[in-house]
């Protein structure tokens, strides 16, 4: 897929973009992980910068959606150490660039061909370093609004697991906000198409937090969200 060839058919970054708690918590859980010289895939408006950019050397943002590119520019250029903002997909990344740390932060889910993805990413890791995929979970869960925005899919550990690329081993993975669950499942039995920015206000200040405690007992079983970190040895 080439830039000329996608444009990004969601409106969900600009709800969530104010959605602090949420980003607060699973920056928190995969920050141990990121290091050195990031690449962040599919980078949309740059959350994933804003929360984790302490942790690198370096930061690329890669987007495929020109609009997005514009918009990622526009906002971080004023940032002390903004990162770099490459357009187009991997194929547009130098083929003997490399990178300690390369996220897919709500992306793999959009990608129809996700095992090739990742395979392909693969190529760009240094020896030692993480490969990073926060997605939606649970694919009873999949609702029209997921359709709207272009998912391809929900993930599961076993659906996860079975995309580990040659040469990587699975560090961890769990499941995030294990209360909003039953707020999607409300939301998908209203038969809602979209979360509007005050459902999502009241979901960031009012579930989020709760699940920060409940996940604690919870995250290996189930949750909205999924995290998997592989590593190269």
């Amino acid at each position: 897929m080439t830039e000329a060839e996608y444009e990004y058919v969601g409106d969900e970054l600009s709800l969530f973009i104010n959605a602090t708690n949420w980003k607060k918590y699973w920056s928190g859980r995969v920050r141990p992980y990121v290091k050195g010289r990031v690449l962040d895939v599919g980078a949309g408006l740059g959350a994933s910068f804003d929360y984790l950019s302490d942790r690198a050397d370096s930061w690329t943002c890669l987007e495929p959606d020109a609009a997005l590119c514009a918009q990622l520019e526009q906002r971080l250029v004023r940032n002390a150490t903004p990162p770099r903002v490459l357009c187009g997909a991997l194929e547009s990344v130098n083929a003997d660039e490399r990178f300690e740390t390369i996220l897919y932060i709500d992306v793999l889910e959009h990608i129809e061909h996700d095992k090739a993805q990742l395979e392909q990413a693969v190529r760009h890791l240094e020896p030692g370093g993480s490969l990073i995929v926060l997605s939606p979970a649970m694919p009873s869960l999949f609702s029209p609004f997921d359709r709207s925005v272009g998912h391809f899919r929900r993930y599961t550990q076993g659906s996860l697991r079975a995309l580990t690329p040659s040469k990587l081993r699975l560090r961890d993975s769990f499941f995030l906000d294990g209360v909003g669950v039953l707020a999607s499942l409300f939301a998908r039995l209203a038969k809602r198409d979209a979360p509007t920015a005050s459902q999502i206000e009241v979901w960031d200040k009012t579930i989020v937090p709760v699940s920060r405690f409940t996940d604690l007992l919870t995250s290996r079983l189930f949750g909205r969200t999924i995290i998997a970190v592989w590593t190269k040895d």
